[in-house]
């Protein structure tokens, strides 16, 4: 492909071979970003499988294009930065590009994939030869194209345009998920009929695969690594922020990516919840709680939750009592997971909370989760919307199962969330890191 960018080629283990037990090449100067050596050493002392990324890869398209064969769709054509990275496993300046759509990604139902990348680095897809082109032009937003972004649509949709005409034949039914404007009128101008990109990536990405659970596993052991590190560092005096940042650097350490949001919060900024972090220091006897919404190694979203007491002094009882409440809702909604079981099942059944806490409870009681938190939204039953999520749970599908538990205008709030895997006859609970032992009453 661009093989002219690259540098000459260093080994950096020369007992593993051209590439590394991920399939990931052998080299320092690689354009792929990817696990760095603590994690990898990490992993290799937990015994953990790596994924094979080529095989994980060739799973993505053909669940791409399985959706698209089952919709009679010529193609899909994806704008958001995790499409994008599930399709081609390649990243671009990943945050910029949720606010400025320079790269485009057109999957045909053929199989037969095009890259639209900024022009000055058509080399970051090398290293998964399943991209067939690379091309330049996707970008229609106003701070790029000024005034002519009309022009600029109408060029881009014109590729599209020939491409599906040579790899889709008549069949002008194209879903997209994300664009411009301007860039959906130029395509139906095309002659193009557009449908529900979203609905066909969010379907597809909702089934993982083996070498997909593989990744997944290494990112949690390395985010848990992480969580860690941050536990450690938590003490009276430290900002939020001082502790949070431990959580950034250590998920970077480990070829981890970003976070998506800064939920962690103390004492009673922890109520109500969604308070991000900030300056506040932490004071002795009180709660620290987080939720990570952590981009991990190989893009892996791992999205937990834990709640930490601060001591020396032992927790109240109504923070006991809150923290029980809480690990008995997650851990009694997830013994309902398993195939075959309703999504609306999960809405009406297992734990309700108690009617003290149901004014500050959390926005879902489980979603799924891979490159991010992804479809579905499993709400509460005050939330329910009917035939929004008339679905059944299936093998290989992950969730997260959550908790946020406190009461209106109290001084607190506990949040937990784990996980969570479906295996072909129930769940595995990929979260292993442990629950406060002073906020269970066990210490």
């Amino acid at each position: 492909m661009n093989e002219a960018y690259r540098l000459p080629a260093r080994k950096i283990d020369p007992t593993k071979g051209v590439t590394l037990p991920d399939g990931t090449l052998n080299d320092q100067d690689r354009i792929e970003i990817g696990p760095t050596p603590l994690a990898y050493a990490e992993w290799e002392a937990a015994g953990l499988t790596l994924p094979d990324l080529p095989a994980m890869r060739a799973w993505r398209l053909h669940r791409l294009v399985d959706r698209l064969a089952e919709r009679d769709y010529a193609g899909v054509l994806m704008f958001d930065p995790l499409n994008i990275r599930y399709a081609t496993d390649s990243t671009n300046m990943q945050l910029w590009n949720t606010h400025n759509p320079f790269r485009a990604c057109l999957v045909c139902a053929d199989g037969h994939m095009v890259l639209w990348d900024y022009k000055n680095s058509p080399f970051l897809a090398d290293h998964n030869p399943l991209v067939a082109e690379v091309r330049s032009g996707a970008s229609m937003f106003y701070f790029a194209t000024g005034d002519s972004g009309g022009a600029a649509a109408a060029d881009f949709a014109g590729q599209v345009s020939e491409i599906l005409g040579t790899h889709a034949g008549t069949n002008t039914r194209l879903a997209v998920d994300k664009i411009m404007w301007q860039g959906a009128r130029a395509l139906e101008a095309a002659g193009l009929m557009l449908f529900d990109g979203e609905e066909v990536t969010e379907k597809a990405r909702a089934i993982k695969g083996p070498d997909e659970v593989r990744a997944m596993r290494c990112a949690s052991h390395a985010c848990e690594a992480s969580v860690a590190a941050m536990e450690d560092a938590c003490q009276p005096g430290l900002t939020e922020d001082d502790i949070w940042a431990v959580l950034h650097a250590e998920n970077i350490r480990r070829g981890g990516e970003w976070i998506e949001t800064r939920l962690l919060a103390s004492g009673p900024r922890t109520n109500p919840w969604f308070q991000e972090c900030g300056p506040r220091r932490v004071q002795e006897n009180e709660i620290v709680a987080f939720d990570t919404d952590l981009i991990g190694c190989y893009g892996i979203c791992i999205d937990i939750s834990r709640t930490w007491w601060v001591g020396p002094d032992r927790p109240r009882p109504d923070m006991v009592e809150a923290m029980q409440h809480a690990h008995e809702h997650i851990m009694t909604n997830m013994a309902l997971l398993r195939p075959g079981v309703s999504f609306r099942e999960l809405t009406f059944g297992g734990h309700q909370l108690a009617p003290k806490y149901d004014a500050r409870k959390y926005s879902c009681r489980f979603h799924g989760v891979g490159l991010c938190d992804e479809w579905p939204l499993i709400a509460y039953p005050d939330h329910y919307v009917e035939g929004a999520f008339d679905y059944e749970v299936e093998p290989g599908m992950t969730f997260c199962v959550e908790a946020l538990v406190g009461e209106e205008g109290g001084d607190f709030c506990i949040k937990l969330e784990d996980q969570v895997l479906i295996t072909e006859d129930g769940y595995e609970t990929l979260t292993r890191y442990p629950f406060d032992a002073a906020l269970m009453g066990s210490a």
